[in-house]
């Protein structure tokens, strides 16, 4: 097989400015260094890196899903387009060597070279890095969500506060089927946290608050979400080491978005953010650096397309069997108290949405 290998050679200086919080002095440095004020030369070289071209690896029929083969790193830097929203579940780097319960049996937890651990330093330049490439691709008013454990999750918060989000809640996904604990010297592992935090500090974002309240049985919704881990349902294409809960991704899509909104993640695996954003009739934009999981995330698109199985994935989920139980199709679910588009007989909207698509012209993000 052939490849494309790009080459990266690395040029770093560090300047002082004045300003009144970190993303502002990012700005300003970024704007001096687009002026000319600021220009690196050859004593600024600090490295090269060699990795492989990022490529389109699948567009869905209806252009509702793209997922692109890649390093986030570079492909983000790639295209000029603004989203409704990112999700984001950043490696944990805790692959070295640990063991946990599987379907009753002990197994190391070693997940792949992309999560051997780091120092705590590497730990928080990483994701300084990705949020701050992120950031540039979120519109105004768009909202991140980012997965973690107590591992990752502060240095996450950390590097979002500095980079100018404002984080708006942390969500506690308490997991009502955790896996055992092994040792039974400490309490069971059963959460995990989903930070949510908007771009900019003071322009407003989407929370569709009466659509919430609806699926949570007419009760303000709170920042515990009881939710189960991934079951065997969603592993019909394969089995992604730490892939996300559809019932946790819908949840996150319908509280922040709109119909037709278009979803990142620049951490794809297995794809399970856009097969939800899809399930809600949202579009999705998907990075992901292993080609084995772009083929996972690619077939489980595919199984979309059979009307009858979009319907049994989504009748799955709790969240969208209420939405269907009150003759609302996800796509029409959006901050409104009710429905923007009339009810439809149980099992249209699949049916349809499988052999149109959605009628969407405007353009993409590659």
């Amino acid at each position: 097989m052939e490849y494309d290998i790009e080459i990266t050679e690395t040029l770093r200086r560090r300047m002082r400015v004045e300003a009144r919080s970190a993303g502002e002095a990012v700005e300003q440095a970024k704007r001096l260094h687009q002026l000319g004020s600021v220009v690196l030369d050859a004593g600024d070289f600090t490295g090269v890196e060699f990795g492989l071209c990022g490529r389109e690896y699948y567009k869905s029929p209806a252009r509702d899903f793209l997922l692109a083969h890649g390093d986030c790193f570079r492909l983000l830097r790639d295209f000029d387009f603004r989203f409704d929203m990112i999700f984001a579940d950043p490696p944990y780097f805790l692959s070295g060597g640990g063991i946990s319960c599987q379907a009753g049996k002990v197994v190391c937890v070693d997940k792949g070279e992309w999560d051997k651990p780091l120092s705590p330093e590497g730990v928080k330049d990483f994701n300084r890095e990705w949020l701050r490439l992120c950031r540039d691709k979120l519109k105004d008013g768009g909202t991140v969500w980012v997965s973690g454990t107590y591992h990752n999750i502060f240095a996450v918060a950390d590097c979002l506060t500095e980079l100018g989000y404002r984080i708006l809640n942390v969500v506690t996904w308490q997991k009502t089927n955790p896996p055992a604990n092994i040792s039974c010297r400490f309490f069971t592992y059963s959460t995990e946290f989903v930070i949510w935090a908007r771009k900019m500090k003071k322009v407003p974002h989407t929370y569709n608050y009466a659509l919430m309240k609806r699926l949570n049985e007419g009760r303000q919704m709170t920042d515990v979400w009881r939710l189960p881990a991934i079951g065997r349902w969603e592993k019909s294409c394969g089995k992604h080491p730490t892939q996300k809960p559809l019932s946790l991704l819908v949840r996150a899509v319908l509280a922040c978005t709109e119909p037709g909104a278009w979803v990142l993640d620049p951490f794809a695996g297995s794809c399970t953010t856009g097969i939800a954003a899809n399930l809600c009739g949202r579009r999705f934009c998907g990075i992901e650096l292993e080609e084995e999981f772009c083929a996972m995330g690619r077939a489980r698109r595919v199984e979309l397309d059979d009307g009858k199985r979009r319907r049994e994935l989504a009748g799955r989920i709790a969240d969208l069997r209420t939405l269907s139980a009150e003759g609302i199709p996800p796509e029409a679910a959006t901050l409104a108290d009710g429905p923007s588009l009339p009810p439809q007989p149980d099992g249209r909207a699949a049916d349809r949405l499988a052999e149109e698509g959605l009628p969407y012209g405007d353009p993409l993000p590659f």
